[in-house]
């Protein structure tokens, strides 16, 4: 069954011909507005907050969105794509179709985005069907695989996502759909896989289901970027400021906190607050929060403002080419 096409383009508020940079700024703005932490009317908010990620995790990879430039130009003279969704083909036989609910993702984006599908076989295991039409040996349903959107702040503290399962025999047309629960732990770096067994493909001549394996993927935040437990911030700060040093406050998933910009800091250094990153899982305390100086030139000047620039150049011997 075709899925419906999104247009990430339209979610996003940006022209197809977007600059990084503008899919950057489009979706930071979008992101505040609607970030459950602040929206007024959160379950709204929540679903556009999910649209909004699902845009941005396409349209700022370019791999991604090469590809989506492809499908839409199909989508626009009405010649949908392949069916070529979850756990489909191969392995001696046509398998069952999936269809998640509740991972954050559309059904768009885990056809053709999400990778989503049967990973390598376990303990022997063999596709759908191979082996059925005699009955000759049981064997273990195959393994299946999808993302799951997980916010930071469900990183933070761990969290239990309901989920539902929709599955298709392709040979019958019958349809079957599984509900139930899974718990994400603090700590759930990106990328980690999380095993609901007993969810994968059904097993032949008596033998057991498969497994469900979910793919963390962190959902993309405004303020921070993760990288396993630490977090990253980029701090705008004026020249004078990073010239100068300051105390500037910052943003945490904690709340605001206040950090102390070193005088002399240059573009792109790191400046490390201990302990306010991700939970590590166990006792293994929490990641780093590392503030990234970006440092921000004044686009307009008044004479006044000018005139000091002009004066700085003239008595500075500072020489940014010359070797030090």
């Amino acid at each position: 069954m075709p899925v419906a096409f999104k247009d990430y383009y339209a979610t996003l508020g940006v022209a197809r011909e977007a600059s990084d940079e503008e899919i950057k700024q489009a979706f930071r703005k979008l992101a505040r507005k609607y970030h459950p932490d602040v929206a007024k009317d959160k379950k709204t908010a929540e679903e556009k907050f999910k649209e909004i990620n699902e845009a941005n995790e396409v349209l700022s990879d370019p791999a991604k969105r090469k590809k989506f430039d492809e499908l839409g130009a199909g989508w626009q003279e009405g010649d949908g794509p392949p069916p070529t969704g979850p756990g489909g083909g191969g392995h001696g036989g046509p398998a069952h179709e999936y269809h998640f609910n509740g991972t954050g993702f559309s059904d768009f984006f885990e056809q053709f985005f999400g990778g989503a599908g049967r990973p390598e076989f376990s303990g022997g295991a063999h596709g759908f069907g191979e082996g059925a039409a005699t009955g000759a040996r049981t064997q273990r349903g195959s393994d299946v695989e999808g993302d799951i959107l997980v916010t930071l702040a469900e990183v933070m503290h761990g969290t239990t996502r309901p989920l539902s399962l929709r599955t298709t025999d392709p040979r019958t047309g019958e349809t079957e759909t599984h509900s139930f629960s899974v718990r994400i732990p603090p700590g759930a770096v990106e990328g980690r896989r999380i095993r609901v067994p007993g969810k994968g493909e059904p097993g032949t001549g008596g033998g057991a289901s498969g497994d469900l394996y979910l793919r963390v993927r962190h959902a993309a935040h405004p303020d921070f970027q993760s990288r396993g437990a630490d977090l990253f911030h980029d701090l705008d700060l004026a020249p004078w400021e990073a010239v100068l040093g300051t105390s500037v406050v910052a943003p945490s998933l904690g709340g605001a906190i206040k950090v102390r910009v070193p005088a002399g800091t240059n573009q792109g250094r790191q400046l490390r607050v201990r302990g306010q990153g991700l939970p590590k899982g166990g006792d293994g305390g929490r990641g780093d929060l590392y503030v990234v100086a970006n440092i921000r030139l004044p686009e307009q000047l008044g004479d006044e403002e000018r005139a000091l620039w002009e004066q700085l150049g003239r008595v500075s011997p500072f020489n940014p080419r010359q070797p030090a």
